[in-house]
């Protein structure tokens, strides 16, 4: 029991130095994976036996912890921001996928004479993205504006992309013209079965979590993880790829109304980032730097540090650059996107299936990869901050709100809304009573974390965090969030004192919880 306790307190400092290093975002642009990655390399370097766990061990643990890390990001991305923009993520996230494999392989051996087999691994296996680490070094600023979105897209797609694409191409025997169509056609598979599945997957769970009721809260969140895991397995199990559909799956249910939503949200979310710092932590376990067998000790460093200098000024730049020249993106928007490619987690796991399938050179395409993501992680997200500023990228800090008020109901709440109030909206600037609507209460109204006290005459402003109560048929949305309303909301002087509303005003202004009992 003595050692069990020495090993579970280490664990622990662990795990919270890892959760405390993410405050260095605020300060430092030091993303919180590299100190993971390179923290956890530079151990088992002092300490030779954490570099005993079988590599077959992590590899599952990782892929465990994707799943959750895919799932989570599909639910942040959500339908309505891919609805918007699906073309275009879509377009990068495939194409750009498979021209970067491609440009990556041809320098790899046309510059440091690798095999064209173990080229095109290695390019395959560096081209996903990861914007965990993109939002880890911005801390609590976020980005504002399509590019944001399109990060974020762009990595959720081109993960499942790369992934399928080296699963196909390492059980290919034979590498050559007539093998282009087998692995295009297993390939499509792949993605085809995988999306299917995540679409089907994903409108079931939608209705499982909405019609099954469950005795407690807590359950509620384990039971999506659970439905989760099933329907990776299940893909990959029909051989197509489980991580497309957790990712289809997560945004097929993100910001859809259920109950319990926003507990299974925040669940996800922090399991999503133990997922990351156990991922990047065991990643960096089966990493030697030093020693006669380390990375400084072979070619695997230089070769790794100009694929990576060569993949971040020309071949992203030049590729994704050409692939978004349709896009509707500023010339700012369009470099931050074409720099912000930062690779993460996934590139080390698909070269850990390299080094499982026993191709030749597989320890060496490993260790580079290894490389290229740490340059990624530290040279190319370090100077993401300053490249924002630089290029005039929109970012806005959130500051958290650790207070919060609950109100439970024992069915949905179909006539209850909550909005953030948006520029140029209709009720941007108007005052409560003349907000262009005779059927809706508003009942809290949040500003800068603080609460409004509610009056006729209070003024609704760009950023509020308004709850509404309104009749089923009103159109509260387009009142709060939409920028095309025509023509300006009527003065308080052009609305006769009858046509304000057919209810009292006090209750227009009432406190939610009398205008339920009321309604009720």
């Amino acid at each position: 029991m003595t050692s069990f306790a020495t090993a579970l307190l280490i664990v622990a400092a662990v795990g919270l130095a890892a959760v405390l290093s993410h405050r260095l975002g605020d300060r430092f642009p030091v993303p919180a994976p590299a100190l993971f990655l390179l923290g956890a390399a530079a151990t088992s370097d002092v300490w030779p036996r954490l570099e005993a766990v079988p590599v077959d061990q992590v590899e599952r643990v990782v892929t465990v912890a994707l799943v959750v890390i895919l799932f989570d990001g599909g639910m942040q991305i959500g339908w309505r921001n891919v609805r918007a923009n699906a073309g275009a993520i879509v377009w990068i996230g495939v194409a750009g996928t498979l021209l970067t494999a491609v440009a990556l392989a041809v320098a790899a051996h046309l510059l440091f004479g690798l095999d064209w087999r173990i080229a095109l691994l290695l390019g395959t296996a560096l081209s996903p993205t990861d914007p965990a680490v993109v939002f880890s070094v911005l801390g609590r600023r976020q980005i504002k504006g399509r590019s944001g979105v399109l990060l974020q897209g762009e990595s959720g797609a081109n993960d499942p992309v790369g992934i399928a694409l080296l699963v196909v191409l390492l059980g290919t025997t034979h590498f050559g013209i007539a093998a282009v169509g087998s692995v295009a056609a297993a390939f499509t598979l792949q993605l085809v079965v995988g999306a299917v599945v995540g679409v089907v997957g994903g409108m079931g769970l939608l209705w499982f979590m909405r019609t099954v009721e469950l005795p407690a809260a807590g359950l509620y969140s384990l039971r999506v993880l659970m439905c989760v895991v099933a329907i990776y397995a299940l893909t990959t199990l029909a051989h197509g790829s489980g991580f497309l559909a957790v990712l289809v799956a997560g945004i097929m249910v993100g910001g859809q109304r259920a109950p319990y939503r926003v507990e299974i949200e925040r669940f996800h979310s922090a399991l999503a980032n133990l997922a990351e710092i156990v991922a990047f932590v065991m990643l960096g376990l089966t990493i030697q730097l030093t020693g006669p067998h380390g990375i400084t000790e072979g070619h695997a460093l230089w070769i790794g540090l100009a694929l990576a200098a060569l993949l971040a000024i020309v071949i992203r730049p030049l590729l994704v650059g050409a692939l978004l020249w349709r896009v509707d993106l500023t010339r700012g928007e369009r470099l931050f996107v074409s720099w912000t490619g930062l690779k993460g987690a996934v590139p080390i796991l698909l070269g850990m299936f390299i080094l499982q399938a026993g191709v030749p050179d597989a320890k060496l395409a490993y260790e580079i990869i290894f490389v290229v993501v740490a340059f990624s992680v530290i040279v190319q997200g370090g100077a993401v901050p300053a490249l924002a500023r630089r290029l005039g990228i929109p970012l806005h800090t959130v500051n958290p709100r650790p207070w919060g008020m609950n109100a439970r109901f024992e069915e949905e709440p179909e006539s209850l809304h909550r909005f953030i109030v948006a520029p140029g909206s209709a009720a941007d600037g108007t005052t409560v009573a003349n907000l262009p609507s005779d059927d809706l209460w508003v009942s809290v109204i949040i500003r800068r974390g603080r609460l409004v006290t509610v009056t006729a005459d209070t003024v609704v402003r760009v950023g509020d965090e308004v709850l509404v109560l309104a009749e089923p048929d009103t159109d509260v949305a387009s009142i709060f969030t939409r920028t095309d309303i025509p023509g300006p909301p009527p003065a308080p002087s052009a609305r006769p004192p009858h046509a304000t509303s057919s209810r009292p005003n006090w209750l227009r202004h009432a406190p939610m919880r009398a205008v339920l009992r009321m309604r009720r």
